[in-house]
Protein backbone atom coordinates (compact mmCIF):
# COMPACT_ATOMS: atom_id res chain seq x y z
CA UNK A 1 0.00 0.00 0.00
CA UNK A 2 1.60 3.07 -1.52
CA UNK A 3 -0.50 5.83 0.61
CA UNK A 4 1.84 8.54 2.41
CA UNK A 5 0.85 10.01 5.59
CA UNK A 6 1.42 13.27 7.75
CA UNK A 7 3.09 12.87 10.92
CA UNK A 8 2.89 15.48 13.43
CA UNK A 9 5.91 17.17 13.12
CA UNK A 10 4.84 18.01 9.68
CA UNK A 11 7.00 15.33 7.82
CA UNK A 12 5.47 12.48 5.33
CA UNK A 13 6.14 8.78 5.21
CA UNK A 14 4.49 5.82 3.90
CA UNK A 15 1.63 4.29 5.90
CA UNK A 16 2.78 1.28 7.29
CA UNK A 17 -0.08 -1.81 8.21
CA UNK A 18 2.55 -3.39 10.63
CA UNK A 19 2.73 -0.12 12.37
CA UNK A 20 -0.71 -0.14 13.47
CA UNK A 21 -1.35 -3.87 13.95
CA UNK A 22 1.66 -3.65 16.63
CA UNK A 23 0.29 -0.17 18.14
CA UNK A 24 -3.51 -2.20 18.30
CA UNK A 25 -1.74 -5.42 20.00
CA UNK A 26 0.31 -3.52 22.52
CA UNK A 27 -2.77 -2.15 23.79
CA UNK A 28 -4.81 -5.02 24.24
CA UNK A 29 -6.99 -5.86 21.40
CA UNK A 30 -7.42 -9.59 20.54
CA UNK A 31 -6.26 -10.37 16.81
CA UNK A 32 -9.97 -10.50 15.86
CA UNK A 33 -10.05 -6.04 16.58
CA UNK A 34 -6.83 -5.89 15.05
CA UNK A 35 -7.56 -7.17 11.26
CA UNK A 36 -10.94 -5.64 11.94
CA UNK A 37 -9.77 -2.26 12.59
CA UNK A 38 -6.91 -2.86 9.95
CA UNK A 39 -9.17 -3.55 7.43
CA UNK A 40 -11.78 -0.64 7.89
CA UNK A 41 -8.87 2.06 8.10
CA UNK A 42 -6.65 0.54 5.24
CA UNK A 43 -10.05 1.05 3.51
CA UNK A 44 -10.70 4.91 4.36
CA UNK A 45 -6.94 6.10 4.51
CA UNK A 46 -5.74 8.82 1.31
CA UNK A 47 -2.72 10.41 0.20
CA UNK A 48 -1.76 12.80 3.01
CA UNK A 49 -4.26 11.95 5.63
CA UNK A 50 -2.88 12.96 9.04
CA UNK A 51 -1.92 10.81 11.71
CA UNK A 52 -3.77 11.82 14.44
CA UNK A 53 -6.76 11.28 12.71
CA UNK A 54 -5.73 7.42 11.45
CA UNK A 55 -5.09 7.52 15.14
CA UNK A 56 -8.95 9.07 16.42
CA UNK A 57 -10.24 6.55 13.50
CA UNK A 58 -8.68 3.89 15.34
CA UNK A 59 -9.38 4.92 18.60
CA UNK A 60 -13.41 5.45 18.14
CA UNK A 61 -13.03 1.42 16.66
CA UNK A 62 -11.23 0.47 19.77
CA UNK A 63 -13.52 2.44 22.22
CA UNK A 64 -16.81 0.89 20.51
CA UNK A 65 -15.27 -2.26 21.45
CA UNK A 66 -13.78 -1.78 24.83
CA UNK A 67 -13.07 1.28 27.15
CA UNK A 68 -10.03 0.16 28.32
CA UNK A 69 -8.22 -1.13 25.24
CA UNK A 70 -8.84 2.06 24.06
CA UNK A 71 -7.28 4.40 26.87
CA UNK A 72 -4.20 1.65 26.44
CA UNK A 73 -4.04 2.82 22.96
CA UNK A 74 -4.39 6.91 24.24
CA UNK A 75 -1.55 5.87 26.17
CA UNK A 76 0.75 8.82 24.20
CA UNK A 77 -2.21 11.53 24.35
CA UNK A 78 -2.79 10.59 27.78
CA UNK A 79 0.73 11.66 28.45
CA UNK A 80 0.57 15.06 26.86
CA UNK A 81 -3.19 15.68 29.26
CA UNK A 82 -0.52 15.22 32.05
CA UNK A 83 0.39 18.84 31.00
CA UNK A 84 0.43 22.17 30.63
CA UNK A 85 3.11 22.04 32.92
CA UNK A 86 5.83 19.26 33.46
CA UNK A 87 5.72 18.32 37.14
CA UNK A 88 3.35 15.88 36.77
CA UNK A 89 5.16 14.37 34.19
CA UNK A 90 8.45 14.00 36.54
CA UNK A 91 5.95 12.43 39.05
CA UNK A 92 4.95 9.67 36.70
CA UNK A 93 8.50 9.12 35.63
CA UNK A 94 9.08 8.48 39.10
CA UNK A 95 6.47 6.20 39.65
CA UNK A 96 7.66 4.44 36.25
CA UNK A 97 10.87 3.84 37.78
CA UNK A 98 9.95 2.47 41.43
CA UNK A 99 7.56 -0.07 39.75
CA UNK A 100 11.25 -0.99 37.87
CA UNK A 101 12.77 -1.57 41.37
CA UNK A 102 13.99 1.78 41.88
CA UNK A 103 14.11 4.56 44.42
CA UNK A 104 13.29 7.96 43.40
CA UNK A 105 13.60 11.57 44.22
CA UNK A 106 11.63 14.29 42.32
CA UNK A 107 12.22 17.81 41.81
CA UNK A 108 15.59 18.33 44.26
CA UNK A 109 18.47 20.35 44.04
CA UNK A 110 22.22 18.87 43.88
CA UNK A 111 25.12 21.30 44.33
CA UNK A 112 27.70 20.91 41.46
CA UNK A 113 31.03 22.36 41.17
CA UNK A 114 30.40 25.27 39.74
CA UNK A 115 26.28 25.67 40.30
CA UNK A 116 23.22 24.30 41.98
CA UNK A 117 21.38 22.40 39.74
CA UNK A 118 17.61 21.53 39.57
CA UNK A 119 17.21 17.78 39.16
CA UNK A 120 13.72 15.99 37.85
CA UNK A 121 14.48 12.81 38.59
CA UNK A 122 16.88 10.92 40.67
CA UNK A 123 17.26 7.10 41.08
CA UNK A 124 19.09 4.14 42.55
CA UNK A 125 18.77 0.59 43.56
CA UNK A 126 21.42 -1.77 44.93
CA UNK A 127 23.18 -2.04 41.20
CA UNK A 128 22.44 0.91 39.40
CA UNK A 129 21.78 5.35 40.37
CA UNK A 130 21.11 8.30 37.62
CA UNK A 131 19.51 11.78 37.59
CA UNK A 132 18.16 12.87 34.48
CA UNK A 133 15.57 15.78 32.85
CA UNK A 134 12.37 15.56 31.60
CA UNK A 135 11.36 17.29 28.97
CA UNK A 136 8.17 17.51 28.53
CA UNK A 137 6.14 18.18 25.93
CA UNK A 138 2.24 19.24 25.35
CA UNK A 139 1.82 18.35 22.01
CA UNK A 140 3.23 15.67 20.02
CA UNK A 141 5.09 17.48 16.64
CA UNK A 142 7.74 19.05 19.33
CA UNK A 143 10.81 17.23 19.31
CA UNK A 144 14.11 17.34 21.98
CA UNK A 145 16.66 18.98 20.01
CA UNK A 146 20.79 18.88 20.33
CA UNK A 147 20.94 21.99 22.31
CA UNK A 148 18.71 20.49 24.62
CA UNK A 149 21.13 17.32 24.90
CA UNK A 150 24.46 19.59 25.20
CA UNK A 151 22.79 21.37 27.68
CA UNK A 152 22.53 18.13 29.31
CA UNK A 153 25.86 16.98 29.28
CA UNK A 154 27.60 19.87 30.75
CA UNK A 155 25.31 19.47 33.68
CA UNK A 156 26.59 16.02 34.05
CA UNK A 157 29.92 16.80 33.80
CA UNK A 158 29.37 19.79 36.45
CA UNK A 159 27.43 17.37 39.25
CA UNK A 160 30.31 14.02 38.42
CA UNK A 161 31.28 12.57 41.85
CA UNK A 162 28.24 14.02 43.92
CA UNK A 163 26.07 12.01 45.52
CA UNK A 164 22.45 11.37 45.23
CA UNK A 165 22.30 9.12 48.35
CA UNK A 166 24.19 7.92 50.57
CA UNK A 167 24.92 4.58 49.92
CA UNK A 168 28.35 3.75 47.49
CA UNK A 169 26.31 3.17 44.25
CA UNK A 170 24.86 6.95 44.11
CA UNK A 171 27.74 8.81 42.80
CA UNK A 172 26.43 10.89 39.77
CA UNK A 173 27.61 9.32 36.90
CA UNK A 174 25.26 9.17 34.18
CA UNK A 175 22.14 11.39 33.37
CA UNK A 176 19.41 10.67 31.84
CA UNK A 177 17.40 13.05 29.03
CA UNK A 178 13.65 12.04 28.55
CA UNK A 179 11.04 13.45 26.62
CA UNK A 180 7.20 12.15 26.17
CA UNK A 181 7.87 13.17 21.88
CA UNK A 182 10.76 12.31 20.21
CA UNK A 183 14.56 13.65 20.26
CA UNK A 184 16.07 15.06 16.40
CA UNK A 185 18.39 12.69 14.97
CA UNK A 186 21.18 15.49 15.59
CA UNK A 187 20.50 15.12 19.25
CA UNK A 188 20.32 11.17 19.31
CA UNK A 189 23.90 11.16 16.93
CA UNK A 190 24.89 13.80 19.97
CA UNK A 191 23.68 11.37 22.97
CA UNK A 192 25.56 8.69 21.86
CA UNK A 193 28.64 10.33 20.87
CA UNK A 194 29.27 10.98 24.38
CA UNK A 195 27.27 8.82 26.62
CA UNK A 196 24.28 11.02 27.52
CA UNK A 197 21.02 8.11 27.94
CA UNK A 198 18.20 9.15 26.02
CA UNK A 199 14.76 8.05 26.72
CA UNK A 200 11.73 9.18 24.25
CA UNK A 201 8.22 7.80 22.95
CA UNK A 202 10.50 5.80 20.76
CA UNK A 203 14.08 5.86 21.37
CA UNK A 204 16.08 3.79 21.53
CA UNK A 205 14.01 1.09 19.35
CA UNK A 206 14.00 -1.16 22.43
CA UNK A 207 13.03 -0.40 25.72
CA UNK A 208 12.07 2.78 25.12
CA UNK A 209 9.66 5.41 27.27
CA UNK A 210 6.35 3.30 25.31
CA UNK A 211 8.15 0.00 25.92
CA UNK A 212 8.92 0.66 29.75
CA UNK A 213 5.76 1.82 30.71
CA UNK A 214 3.88 -1.31 28.85
CA UNK A 215 6.20 -3.66 30.88
CA UNK A 216 5.18 -1.89 33.88
CA UNK A 217 1.61 -1.65 33.45
CA UNK A 218 1.30 1.33 35.05
CA UNK A 219 -1.06 4.56 32.91
CA UNK A 220 -1.50 7.82 33.72
CA UNK A 221 -4.71 9.16 35.69
CA UNK A 222 -5.33 10.94 32.25
CA UNK A 223 -5.85 7.26 30.34
CA UNK A 224 -9.28 7.13 32.14
CA UNK A 225 -11.74 8.06 29.21
CA UNK A 226 -15.04 8.60 31.75
CA UNK A 227 -13.81 11.96 33.19
CA UNK A 228 -13.59 15.93 32.13
CA UNK A 229 -10.16 17.00 31.60
CA UNK A 230 -11.13 19.26 34.52
CA UNK A 231 -11.66 16.47 37.10
CA UNK A 232 -8.81 14.91 35.66
CA UNK A 233 -6.53 17.80 36.29
CA UNK A 234 -8.45 18.31 40.08
CA UNK A 235 -7.42 14.44 40.78
CA UNK A 236 -3.91 15.48 39.53
CA UNK A 237 -4.06 18.38 41.95
CA UNK A 238 -4.70 15.74 44.88
CA UNK A 239 -1.41 13.73 43.28
CA UNK A 240 -3.01 10.78 41.88
CA UNK A 241 -0.88 10.65 38.52
CA UNK A 242 -1.63 6.87 37.98
CA UNK A 243 -4.60 4.99 37.57
CA UNK A 244 -3.66 2.67 40.19
CA UNK A 245 -3.64 5.58 42.60
CA UNK A 246 -7.45 5.38 41.94
CA UNK A 247 -7.54 1.88 42.21
CA UNK A 248 -5.65 1.85 45.66
CA UNK A 249 -7.71 4.86 46.81
CA UNK A 250 -10.92 5.17 45.68
CA UNK A 251 -11.65 8.12 47.88
CA UNK A 252 -10.27 10.39 45.67
CA UNK A 253 -13.07 10.56 44.40
CA UNK A 254 -15.20 12.69 46.68
CA UNK A 255 -13.65 15.42 45.20
CA UNK A 256 -15.43 15.31 41.78
CA UNK A 257 -18.14 15.45 43.60
CA UNK A 258 -19.95 12.11 41.37
CA UNK A 259 -22.94 10.40 41.87
CA UNK A 260 -22.51 6.79 43.06
CA UNK A 261 -23.79 5.32 39.72
CA UNK A 262 -20.43 7.59 37.88
CA UNK A 263 -18.06 6.87 40.65
CA UNK A 264 -18.89 3.14 40.27
CA UNK A 265 -18.17 3.39 36.30
CA UNK A 266 -15.27 5.23 37.10
CA UNK A 267 -13.70 2.99 39.08
CA UNK A 268 -13.86 -0.08 36.95
CA UNK A 269 -12.11 1.71 34.02
CA UNK A 270 -9.76 2.60 35.93
CA UNK A 271 -9.35 -1.25 37.02
CA UNK A 272 -9.97 -2.67 33.36
CA UNK A 273 -6.80 -0.19 32.54
CA UNK A 274 -4.69 -1.42 35.20
CA UNK A 275 -5.27 -5.18 34.27
CA UNK A 276 -6.56 -6.06 37.22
Amino acid sequence: MHIKIIKADGTSEYFKIEKLRRSLRRAGATPEEVNSIVSEISSEIYDGIHTQEIYRRAFSLLRASEVAIAARYSLRRALFSLGPTGFPFEKFLGRLFEKHGYKTRIGITIDGHCAPHEIDIAAYNDTHSFVGEAKFHARPGMKTDLQVAMYSYARLLDLEGNKICSDSICGIKEFWLITNTKFTHTAEHYGECVGLKLLSWDYPRRDNLHDRIQRAGIYPITAIQSLSTSQLATLIEYNAIVCQDLVDNPSLLRHLRLSPRKQDLVMQEAVKICNL
